[in-house]
């Protein structure tokens, strides 16, 4: 089992910033990918940008230029720094653990909520 840990959200306004922190614990010795998803009201959960055995990066269109996702492998936790916030990235967002230690399995956690106000 992987235990997920997010934090960082909150209120900011138009063109701010805000930085998410994720950390996994438990049994992570099968850790593929670690990574961002968000939810807004009424629409499905997408992918925000994530790392790939522990280095290749992957970034959403939507916000690609305007974030960055970093990670520190020794404490399997991972950051997501979002500049030049707007209200369309509005949404609960979701730390994804992927392991591939017996087969696929994806660990979520619990979500933490970031409003941008116009």
């Amino acid at each position: 089992q992987v235990h997920v840990v997010e934090s960082g959200g909150g209120l900011v306004q138009a063109g701010g910033s805000l930085r998410l922190s994720c950390a996994a614990s438990g049994d992570t010795s099968g850790l593929y990918i670690m990574g961002w998803h968000r939810q807004a009201p009424g629409k499905e959960r997408e992918l925000v940008a994530r790392i790939r055995s522990g280095s290749e990066l992957e970034y959403a269109d939507s916000v690609r230029g305007r974030c960055t996702i970093s990670g520190d492998n020794a404490k399997n936790t991972v950051y997501l720094q979002l500049n030049n916030l707007k209200p369309e990235d509005t949404a609960v967002y979701y730390c994804n653990v992927r392991t591939i230690k017996r087969g696929l399995t994806d660990y979520w956690g619990q979500g933490t909520q970031v409003t941008v106000s116009a």
